[in-house]
């Protein structure tokens, strides 16, 4: 892992899902909030895992076009209703599924990243650019008092990342070059993308993303990014915010 030079930009978009919220300790909550007044014993950190596992793999049919486009709502309740029966779960009625099925929208922000958004957004425009559907977005902000300048969806160009529409999409409705626009993101493999498009990257590692020992589980390797910060205060540090 190496960091070029930074160079020039003007705008900021995050990766949402690991980079800027803690996913995983979200469900393992709410999961046993549901188990206690349900009665039910589920490894909620395996089933977290499992729900997590099938996200690339159900955007993939999206992708080659085996299905139409689905938003990453549905395709969580896809993903969910498959593994209800593994976990024991079955018994869940329809508004119990749809709950736990809107944990996505209730996701924490990693201790650091509420101050250095704000830092960030004094000096740069700042925004999502997630898989994730434009309303989860919406919600999520408002709970955890994200401070965006504006919510940007794969929803909103009708591709998934890490497909080039997406990053060129953001940079085309924020009236930046790509070159101006800065990617930031705990996933290597969403900066590479980026960076084929032309965007700027920054790499912030999430080691904690799979809990407690659960490591890097996109590591990397040799990469190149533009900066690595361990953290959003230090990135704003490094772009003199």
């Amino acid at each position: 892992m190496t960091t070029a030079s930074p160079v020039h930009v003007r705008a900021l978009v995050f990766d949402v899902f690991g980079t800027v919220v803690d996913w995983r300790s979200a469900i393992v909550r709410d999961g046993r909030a549901l188990a206690a007044a349900n009665g039910l014993a589920v490894d909620w950190e395996a089933f977290a895992d499992a729900w997590r596992a099938g996200y690339q793999p159900a955007m993939q049919r999206v992708r080659s076009g085996a299905v139409g486009w689905t938003t990453i709502d549905r395709l969580h309740r896809e993903i969910l209703e498959s593994l209800l029966p593994r976990f024991g779960l079955a018994s869940l009625d329809e508004r119990e599924r749809d709950a736990l099925n809107r944990v996505w929208h209730r996701l924490d922000p990693w201790p650091d990243v509420v101050a250095g958004l704000a830092r960030l957004k004094r000096r740069y425009t700042i925004a999502t650019l997630s898989n994730g559907n434009v309303s989860l977005l919406v919600d999520m902000a408002k709970r955890a008092g994200l401070p965006w300048d504006t919510v940007l969806s794969a929803e909103l160009f009708g591709h998934y990342k890490p497909d080039r529409e997406v990053y060129l999409g953001a940079a085309r409705v924020l009236d930046v070059a790509p070159a101006e626009l800065l990617m930031v993101a705990a996933h290597p493999s969403d900066l590479a993308a980026a960076a084929q498009a032309g965007l700027r990257t920054a790499y912030v590692p999430r080691p904690l993303e799979y809990g407690p020992g659960g490591g890097l589980h996109d590591a990397p390797g040799d990469q190149t990014f533009d900066l690595v910060a361990a953290d959003f205060g230090a990135l704003a540090d490094q772009l003199g915010a």
